[in-house]
């Protein structure tokens, strides 16, 4: 891999991920051998990162996690507009509305899932990108717990040009996203806030954003090239290579805040990279680190990665 290419490094970041979910047995070894097999072009390729595997059950988290401290302050653009709602909001919940959408993009009309409180004060607006599963029920939980924290919500769909989340096998999922130019996933955000921004009872000028996993590394992307983002909250995401920071970091506009977990053995070694880059920059960044807990801790329908104490106060911090 080229790590001066930032589609190697998203493809990079999404074997680590299949590797540990096999590690930690999440799959099993068909299942990671053929989404393996997809990014890196061979089923002997795949085999070989899973050959020293051992897989076992993770061990038990603590009870309730600690937060390593930051000397900066915390992103204001990210604080509370309601109290932070947790996971299990219906559809059909009375104070918001949401629904799949459609909006223009890049030469395409582009899908997501929408959701925005139906009453109340002009809301400010949240981009949500998912994870390396697509638009799945969780996301749309977490875009509709927005909604109804006070927010106008959309978690753009990556797989659009597919035919939407729906459309693609599970395994192909991250395949397509690692082949897409950063430029196009980066363009679909952008579209997908002049969307938000152009809907009725909105903050169009108060912009955030957050992600997960390979969502979480979309995420700082898409801030390093949106002035008009003010907040950012990347879920233990990819940081991107030293030379994009280089080239992109004096742009940044948006108060970031990461969240990462503690036993998260490939993310976790590049922060001490973001963390220079933004004070070198002058920017705004804290970072929350989760002892004991995993990557994906905030998934809450993956048992070998949820951390509830974790999830709560991260879920309470991004608000």
């Amino acid at each position: 891999m080229n790590p001066t290419n930032p589609n190697d490094t998203l493809r990079g970041y999404l074997i680590d991920e299949f590797v540990e979910d096999y590690a930690l047995a999440r799959v099993d070894r068909r299942t990671a051998i053929t989404r393996l097999a997809g990014l890196t072009g061979s089923v002997a390729a795949a085999a070989a990162l899973i050959a020293g595997c051992s897989p076992a059950a993770p061990p038990s988290p603590p009870a309730a996690p600690t937060a390593a401290p930051s000397p900066n302050p915390t992103p204001t653009a990210a604080r509370t507009v309601r109290a932070a709602v947790g996971p299990g909001v219906s559809s059909t919940d009375p104070e918001i509305e949401a629904a799949a959408v459609q909006f223009p993009g890049q030469g395409v009309t582009l899908m997501g899932y929408a959701a925005r409180p139906k009453a109340g004060p002009a809301a400010p607006c949240v981009l949500v990108c998912h994870a390396n599963r697509g638009i799945n029920p969780h996301i749309q939980d977490i875009t509709r717990r927005l909604a109804k924290a006070g927010f106008a919500t959309l978690a753009v769909d990556l797989l659009t040009r597919e035919g939407g989340t729906e459309k693609v096998d599970p395994n192909g999922v991250s395949r397509t996203i690692a082949a897409m130019p950063m430029d196009t996933i980066v363009g679909d955000f952008q579209a997908g806030a002049k969307y938000l921004q152009g809907l009725p009872n909105v903050r169009g000028d108060r912009l955030g954003m957050t992600g997960f996993c390979l969502g979480g590394g979309v995420t700082w992307r898409v801030a390093l090239r949106t002035p008009e983002l003010r907040a950012a909250v990347p879920f233990y995401g990819t940081i991107p290579a030293d030379d994009i920071l280089a080239a992109e970091a004096p742009n940044l506009k948006a108060a970031v805040l990461g969240l990462y977990g503690g036993a998260d053995t490939f993310v976790n070694p590049r922060i001490p990279a973001i963390e220079q880059a933004m004070r070198q920059n002058g920017k705004t960044f804290e970072k929350v680190i989760y002892d004991g807990a995993q990557h994906g801790f905030n998934e809450e329908n993956e048992p070998t990665r949820y951390h509830a104490a974790a999830a709560k106060d991260a879920w309470e911090k991004t608000h």
